[in-house]
């Protein structure tokens, strides 16, 4: 990827629409936008105090705290944006809630992706958009990476409403939009990255014990999954919404798969964040607890993305759980993440863009 200040041109300035904009994804491509000058506009639940958005100064931001499921509310915020660039990224993003409560999943996850297309059906000024679903969203059929034309049907709640949404996105952009206005449906892998204080995730779990000086607990030590840092699917969907805005025909659906050496076992995650943590912490297998079904190996084929957008992965896996340790310690230790995120941003987009 070379035309990285074209692709700040094309976003300074812009209307730009994040759905999910308090999550952990939504707050770094939020922060990253701004950085970059574009007007957001974001429409999501409110943040809970113990979240990346609540850390960061969003003054002067133009936002919503509403659900996606509240079709009239979506629709007027949505007309007031004037929406020209929109990343869809609102969901319920967890297996184990997925499975706890299925229907509300569904509702937000299918339903709301239809609520927000219906939504940009009315958009007059309309250029490019990105819908954020998932690696899980391939029925488990195979042990081969996936690609894009492999079977939809994710196995849980979760998956499986992902699924849907994809569906969703596709009879949309058939039916409703001209082929001027490109959607683009990205499926990322497990991302990591400083900030991320969801339950029930591999690097959340292992910055909590860590912090408490205690070891860390494994559910699946040996499943296989294709880790990133969070900076390589943003990157992806940014580069891709613009690519596409010149080029309606790269609308597609894509794969954001990291380097083949970066999939690797939780255990072998688990081993690293110790390493770069220090500190004497070690990771342990849990035994005797019932946890959701899970896949025991889930890799990506990132061959599309590169080949259509130019796009690949940049970081080795070492690296994201070595910047995800130094964001950490420096929120840790009372520096500014906003700083944080903005070298990480910065020595990105220097080692990886050019």
């Amino acid at each position: 990827m070379e035309d990285l200040e074209g692709m700040k041109r094309f976003y300074r300035g812009k209307r730009v629409l994040v759905t999910g904009h308090t999550g952990f994804k939504g707050a770094w491509l939020s922060f990253w936008l701004r950085e970059m000058g574009a007007e957001v506009w974001g429409y999501a639940l409110k943040p809970s105090e113990e979240s990346l958005f609540s850390l960061l100064n969003w003054e002067g931001m133009h936002q919503a705290f509403a659900d996606i499921r509240e079709q009239k509310v979506l629709e007027a915020f949505v007309r007031q944006a004037r929406a020209q660039v929109v990343f869809h990224l609102a969901a319920q993003p967890l297996v184990k809630t997925g499975y706890e409560m299925p229907a509300y999943t569904y509702e937000t996850n299918t339903m709301g992706t239809v609520y927000l297309l219906e939504a940009l059906r009315k958009c007059e000024e309309l250029l490019s958009v990105g819908i954020i679903t998932t690696d899980k969203v391939y029925a488990a059929v195979s042990k081969e990476a996936y690609r894009e034309e492999s079977l939809l049907d994710g196995y849980d709640p979760y998956a499986n409403s992902k699924s849907c949404a994809e569906l969703v996105a596709a009879c949309y952009k058939r039916c409703f939009f001209p082929e001027s206005i490109p959607i683009s449906v990205f499926r990322a892998g497990n991302v990591i990255g400083g900030g991320d204080f969801a339950a029930d995730r591999l690097l959340p779990d292992c910055v909590r014990s860590a912090l408490k000086g205690e070891d860390i607990w494994l559910r699946h030590p040996f499943g296989i999954r294709p880790y990133q840092h969070v900076l390589e699917p943003l990157s992806a969907y940014l580069y891709t919404v613009y690519c596409q805005s010149k080029l309606p025909h790269l609308a597609d659906s894509y794969n954001i798969a990291p380097k083949e050496s970066s999939v690797a076992t939780n255990g072998e995650v688990a081993t690293l964040f110790c390493r770069y943590w220090g500190e004497g912490i070690s990771w342990k297998k849990q035994k005797d607890a019932v946890f959701p079904k899970e896949a025991d190996i889930l890799r990506l084929n990132g061959e599309k993305i590169e080949k259509n957008i130019g796009w690949k992965p940049k970081w080795s896996l070492p690296r994201a759980v070595a910047e995800t340790v130094a964001w950490t310690k420096a929120w840790r230790d009372g520096n500014s993440v906003a700083e944080q995120m903005r070298r990480q941003i910065s020595v990105y987009e220097k080692e990886g863009y050019l």
